[in-house]
Order: structure tokens, then sequence, then C-alpha cells
């Protein structure tokens, strides 16, 4: 009986392709691009198809990234247009990083169950909505309440952007290119939402920081409707999802992400404090407990098999650590310290994204002849050094003397650390895990960030309020503590170098990369499997 869509384990170039015929006899792939019906035995998509999907995916990554870190420059006006206190202003940026974090496993698994551009979709439309909610909000609580919705909406949407990567472009160069594209919108988001914050917030409201991405989100919708094609999921019904590794995995990672930030205002041994990493253990260990007896996991703990994915993430929480760090605190120095304005501010960080984009192209054009360990390696070399220099920021030092330099670096070695480490990271996971690889990356570098974050922000405090009482002028002591904690982000950064080197070396792509035909590749066994069901239907 043939389905009327392409299956889940049909992924373009995957192990795992339907047996659907087009016309003329060429094979069509469970997963196809463009066309907005996925009807088997339709004929091949037209060759700009794959490209529109990169286009939609990588504009959707490029706004979810855009919105941890756009609302930042904008905090001050929020406060005052709203009458926030300071723990409400602290929870603007919270609630969407609990949410975000806390969910990313459920978004990236249910992409691979209920299908990907459902998915897709459905989270995009929830980003959108809870964007034009913000804006409109006329309270804290209202404001709140926004941005957890967006970071549920981001948890859904963002691991469905790579994995439909993933199953439209085949394993070889053209996924390289694509997952390049990918991974500098994810990692230049970041760095452009203090840009973008500081524009909207200078020369219009608040508000347009979130009003900004309605329009967006409404197009990308439409487009979506068009170009992408839904790959079916493995289950239809909520009750066939794991429900139990489901709500332990939430609640563990929510209430390990609310320890860690709310750190910033009390102490890492305080009672409630240690409660919640305690009770994040407890959830987590019966995550695994459940995950390894069930029929139909949330997380096949098998996927950890793959030795490129289990390193990258450890690569991811290094790297997501590092990047927050410079975001929190190069802000805070070029504005508290250096007079700069949010617009300023945020034109100063350019060249970290800008540079990020130029690493991403050529690790695209390298990658095939050096692997990704290698680019990885070099990669964390590069930007924690770019880190570590951009530490010996003065009160008096110049933005080229002391910035411009260390932060191109550091974006430039971003840029390859991010690209190899997701073409290593997604290297020979099947098409039908591949949102659950997405989300676990994902959830990796949202970890690392708020412990980072919140592990550099407790020293560097620590250590500016020392200065104070030892009568050190209030430019300088910020200044100190604003330099520990970007070494201190340097540091961690460095580790990833060693880390590096337990990627595996992966065969080089010879013959796909030259044009040429590649030799089939051996399924692995539970493949196997899934190509004989594919074989029998």
């Amino acid at each position: 009986m043939a389905h009327s869509e392409g299956t889940d384990a049909g992924g373009v170039g995957g192990p795992e392709q339907s047996s659907a015929r087009a016309p003329g006899g060429a094979s069509s792939a469970g997963v196809s691009v463009a066309g907005g019906r996925g009807v088997a035995g339709a004929a091949p998509p037209a060759p700009w198809a794959k490209w529109a999907v990169l286009a939609v995916c990588c504009l959707a990554q490029f706004m979810v990234v855009l919105d941890i870190s756009i609302v930042n420059v904008a905090l001050p006006a929020m406060q005052t247009d709203l009458e926030m206190s300071a723990g409400g202003l602290q929870w603007v940026v919270n609630a969407y990083t609990l949410a975000f974090a806390g969910l990313l496993l459920f978004g990236g698994r249910a992409a691979d169950l209920f299908g990907r551009r459902r998915v897709f979709v459905f989270g995009l439309g929830l980003f959108t909505l809870a964007s034009l909610g913000g804006g409109f909000a006329q309270s804290e609580t209202q404001l709140i309440v926004a941005r957890a919705v967006q970071g549920l909406g981001g948890a859904v949407l963002a691991p469905a952007t790579l994995s439909l990567l993933m199953t439209s472009f085949a394993e070889g160069r053209e996924r390289t290119r694509a997952l390049g594209a990918w991974g500098a919108t994810a990692a230049s988001g970041g760095a452009f939402g203090t840009v973008v914050g500081g524009v909207l917030t200078d020369i219009a409201d608040w508000r347009w920081v979130l009003f900004v991405n309605v329009p967006i989100g409404v197009a990308l919708v439409a487009a979506a409707r068009v170009v992408l094609v839904e790959s079916r999921g493995q289950v239809s019904r909520l009750r066939d999802l794991d429900m139990p590794g489901t709500l332990t995995v939430t609640g563990g990672l929510v209430l390990l992400v609310y320890a860690i930030v709310r750190t910033e205002t009390s102490s890492w041994g305080s009672p409630v404090t240690i409660g919640m990493l305690a009770g994040a253990v407890v959830l987590l260990g019966a995550f695994v407990a459940i995950e390894a007896t069930t029929a139909n996991p949330l997380v096949p703990l098998s996927i950890f098999r793959y030795p490129g994915l289990a390193v990258a993430n450890v690569i991811a929480a290094l790297l997501g650590a590092a990047m927050f760090t410079v975001f929190f605190f190069l802000t805070l120095f070029m504005q508290r310290v250096q007079g700069y304005s949010p617009l300023r501010g945020g034109l100063a960080m350019l060249p970290m994204p800008l540079m990020i984009i130029v690493a991403s192209q050529l690790v695209t054009r390298t990658i095939g002849q050096l692997g990704p360990r290698r680019i990885v390696v070099f990669g964390a070399a590069v930007g924690a050094s770019g880190l570590l220099w951009l530490s010996a920021i003065t009160t008096d030092g110049s933005y080229w003397s002391h910035v411009f330099g260390p932060i191109a670096m550091m974006g430039f070695g971003m840029g390859c650390t991010i690209v190899s480490m997701v073409a290593a990271a997604t290297a020979g996971v099947p098409i039908r895990l591949a949102g659950l690889a997405s989300g676990l990356i994902n959830t990796g570098r949202q970890i690392g960030a708020a412990i980072g974050l919140a592990a550099t922000t407790t020293i560097a405090t620590h250590h500016t309020e020392g200065r104070l009482r030892h009568g050190v002028a209030p430019p300088e002591a910020l200044t100190s503590g604003y330099s520990l904690g970007l070494f201190i982000g340097g540091c961690v950064f460095a580790v990833g170098v060693p880390v590096a080197f337990l990627l595996p070396r992966l065969r080089r792509p010879e013959p796909a990369a030259a044009g040429l035909p590649a030799p089939p590749a051996r399924p692995a066994a539970d493949d196997q499997q899934a190509v004989a069901k594919s074989a029998e239907v």
C-alpha cells in the first residue's frame, strides 16, 4: 500500500529511501521539496527547490536565535514604559531561555514523529503570535508570558529547521554547504540581535524588537506551505508519544536552567538552588531509566552510539558558554564604561557575525579535504585566542585597538567551529532521528550558555565588588570584572580544542564531491529494518 506522502524513512540521499518511482523511472526520495504536497511518484523537484528550503529554514533559525539577545538592549526602555521591577526585567530574558532550553528535546523528537513540516509551521506560527502579543503587552506579566510562549515556539521550530535540511540534502558537498549556511545563521543571529535591537530601540520603540518578527513570520509560514513537503512521522496520535520521558526531561531541564539563572540574584549554596539542582538530577536520572525501558522512547539512547553527536554536544556547550559570555560582558563594557548608545554598541559588534559568515563559507569549501575534526580544533583555538585577547580591555582603550581585532578573530573561530561541529554531529545519523539530533545540539548549547553565563557573572560580580571595597573607581572596577568574565570564557572555549580531538575521523566523500557516482553505502543494522519495511510496503 503506497503512502500519499513520503515516509520519514525516506530522506533524500539517506539510506532509508522510498521505492516510489517518478515518471520515466526516476526514483523519488521519500522526503521531497517544493510543491507542497509530497505525492509519491511526482516528478523530481526543480533544482532551485532545495535552496528555497534552505532559505526558509535559515531565516527561521536566524529569527529564533536573534530573539535570545535582541531584547537585551531594549530592557531599560521596557522597564521605564511598563514600570517593571528589577526581578521582572530579569524574567523577560529568563522566561524565553527556560522555555527554549527545557523543550528543545521535545521539539526535536516531535518533528521526527509528527512530521517536520507540520511541526515547523506550528512552531513558527506560535512564535509569531507570541511576538505580536509581546509587542502589545501592557504589563510586566503579559510581556513575560509572551516571552515564555516565544521560547516554546522557538524550541519546537529550531530543531525542525535542521532536520528539514538533513532530509532535503544528501550527505556530501550539498549538505555541507547547507549546514554551513545554517550554522552561520545560528551563530550570527545572537550577535546581530544586539545590532537589530539597538537600531529598533533608537529609531522606533522597544515594542518593535518583538513586532519585527511578525511580518517575517507570516511570510515564512506562507513560504513553508509552498516549498516544504511533509515527511511522514512514525506516530499519528499524541498518546503514542513517550509522555513520561517528555515530562521528566522537560521538568529536569527547566529546573536545571532555572537553578542556574537564579544564581544571578542568590548564591549557589542557597537551599532553594541546591533543592532545584537536586530535583533536576532526580528527574533527569528518572528520564534515563524511562528511556532505557520504554518501547517508543523520546530519546532512543542508541543515538549516543554515534560518536560525533556525543562529542559535538560537549563542544556545543563550551561554545554556548563562550558566545553568551561575550554578548553579555562586551555589551555592558561598551555601554557602561565606554558610554556607547545601544545603536553604537550594536554596530560595534558587527565584525563578529560578519566573520562568522565568512568563516562558514570557507569551511564549506575545505571540509571535504580537511575533515570536520581538524577544522573544529583550528576554530576553537582561534576563537579562544580572540576571546582571551579581548579580555585585555581597559577603560581608556580604543575600539580599534582593544575590541575590533579580538571580536573579528573570535567570530572567525566560532564560524569554523559551528559549521564543522554540526557536520560531525549529523554525519551518519539516520534521517528518522534528524530532529532529535538537532534538538540535542541546541540543548547542549543552551545549557552551556546558561551555566557559563551564570558562573562567570557570579565570579565577575564578586570580583568587581571586592575592587570597589578597596577604593577602586567604578569604571576601573567594572572593567576589571568584565575582563575576568571574558578571560574565563576564553578558557572555557579553549577546552574545546582537546575535546575536538575526540571527534571521529570522517571518510572524505571524494566520489560525491567530484560529481561521480558514490559507491552504495551499507545501511546500519537498525536502518536495514526500515529499508526492509519500505520494500514490503
